[in-house]
C-alpha cells in the first residue's frame, strides 16, 4: 500500500501541472487582461471628468493654457510599461509560468491585483463558507439517500420503486442553478412566499445574538442553498445505495443464510447491510468534493454567498490572475488529494481490496 500511495502522490505533480498549463495557455488568448482593465477604468473616469468639466476645463484652475485632462489624450507609454513591470507582463509567458509554479509549490500565491490582501488570506477567508455548504449538503444527501436507497432495493419493482425512480431522475435532470432560482422565487420573496432569507449565511447584527439565536439564524439561512446543492448528489447516492444492496442481496451467501433459517431481518442487517454499505461509506469523501466543486460556483452566486466559488468567478471576470490561478491550484490539489483519500477509504472499510496489485 505504501508504494501505491507514493505512486499516486507522484502522479499528482504532473496532473496538477497539466491543469495549470492548460488554463495558463488559454488565458494568454483571452482579451482584456488586468492592464486593459485598469486602462479601461481610467479611460471611463477621464471621460466622466471631461463630461463634467465640459471637455475643455484647464487643469489646475489657470496658468496652463488649454491643457486638458491627460486621460483624454491617452496615457503615456512609460506609464503602461510601468504597469506591465508591476504585474510581471514584461517577461515571456514561459518565464512567468515557471516563476508562478515555483511560488505555488511553496504555497506562495502572491497578492491580489486589485485588493490589498494576499491570495492565501482571501482563500482562507472564503473557504469556511464553501466547506459549510459542501459538508451540510453531503450529510443531508446521505441521511435521505441511504434509507431511500435501501427501501428501493428491498421493494424493487414495486410501485414505490417506480415512482421514486421517476422523481429521482427528474431531480437529477434539473440543473442546480435552475432549482436554486426556483427556490428563491417560491420561498424567498420572489413571487410567492417569503419564508427564508434571500442571501447570505447570517442576518445583520449576528454578533449580538445569543448562542441559540445564532444557531437558529444560521440554520434558517442555509436551508435553501443546501437544498439546492443537495439535489444532484441526492439522486446519485440513492441509486448507488440501491444498486449496492441489490448486488449483495443476489449473492450466494445471502441464499445460504436464508437456507440456514435466519430471518430476513437477521440476513439483511447481519450480512447484507454491512457489506453493501462499504461502497457507500467509502464514497463519502468523493461525494463531498463533488458537491464542493459542483455547487460552490453556481449556488454561491445565486444565493450571494461569499465563498471560494464566487471568489474564483469574480477573479476570472476581473482578470485578477493571482486569485484565479490560486483558487484553481487549491481546487485541483484538493480534488487529487480527496481522490486518494477515497481509495484509501475503500481499503479501510474493506481490507480485501488491494490497489497494490492493480496497474494504475
Amino acid at each position: 500500500m505504501g508504494a501505491y500511495i507514493l505512486r499516486r502522490l507522484l502522479l499528482m505533480i504532473p496532473t496538477l501541472i497539466g491543469i495549470m498549463i492548460i488554463n495558463f495557455a488559454l488565458i494568454q488568448f483571452v482579451p482584456g487582461g488586468p492592464i486593459e482593465q485598469i486602462l479601461a477604468q481610467m479611460d471611463e473616469e477621464s471621460s466622466a471628468t471631461d463630461r463634467i468639466s465640459g471637455g475643455g476645463t484647464e487643469v489646475g484652475g489657470g496658468g496652463r493654457g488649454n491643457e486638458t485632462y491627460q486621460g483624454a489624450r491617452g496615457l503615456p507609454e512609460d506609464f503602461i510599461k510601468d504597469l506591465e513591470r508591476q504585474f510581471g507582463f514584461d517577461k515571456p509567458p514561459l518565464e512567468r509560468f515557471l516563476q508562478m509554479m515555483g511560488n505555488y509549490l511553496r504555497f506562495d500565491f502572491g497578492e491580489s491585483y486589485f485588493r490589498s490582501i494576499s491570495v492565501i488570506d482571501l482563500i482562507l477567508e472564503k473557504m469556511p463558507v464553501s466547506i459549510t455548504l459542501g459538508l451540510w449538503s453531503t450529510i443531508l444527501a446521505y441521511l435521505v439517500s441511504i434509507p431511500l436507497g435501501i427501501r428501493k432495493a428491498v421493494r424493487e419493482g414495486s410501485r414505490f420503486d417506480t415512482w421514486t425512480s421517476g422523481i429521482i431522475i427528474a431531480a437529477y435532470a434539473i440543473p442546480s442553478f435552475l432549482f436554486a432560482i426556483m427556490l428563491l422565487v417560491l420561498f424567498a420573496g420572489g413571487s410567492y412566499w417569503k419564508i427564508f432569507p434571500l442571501r447570505g449565511l447570517t442576518s445583520d447584527g449576528f454578533e449580538d445574538f445569543t448562542l441559540f439565536q445564532q444557531i437558529t439564524d444560521y440554520l434558517w439561512h442555509i436551508v435553501l442553498p443546501v437544498t439546492a446543492a443537495t439535489i444532484g448528489a441526492f439522486a446519485t447516492t440513492t441509486l448507488l445505495t440501491k444498486n449496492s444492496f441489490l448486488d449483495e442481496i443476489n449473492k450466494q451467501y445471502v441464499m445460504t443464510a436464508r437456507a440456514k433459517g435466519l430471518t430476513e431481518r437477521a440476513v439483511f442487517y447481519g450480512h447484507v447491510f454491512r457489506n453493501a454499505m462499504l461502497i457507500v461509506i467509502a464514497g463519502f469523501p468523493g461525494a463531498f468534493i463533488g458537491i464542493f466543486f459542483g455547487a460552490s460556483l453556481i449556488i454561491e452566486i445565486v444565493f450571494s454567498l461569499d465563498g471560494l466559488g464566487r471568489l474564483g468567478f469574480e477573479a476570472a471576470i476581473n482578470r485578477d490572475y493571482p486569485v484565479f490561478f490560486g483558487t484553481l491550484y487549491i481546487f485541483g490539489l484538493m480534488g487529487l488529494v480527496v481522490g486518494l483519500v477515497s481509495d484509501l477509504m475503500y481499503v479501510w472499510v474493506d481490507p480485501r481490496i488491494d490497489f497494490e496489485s492493480r496497474n494504475t
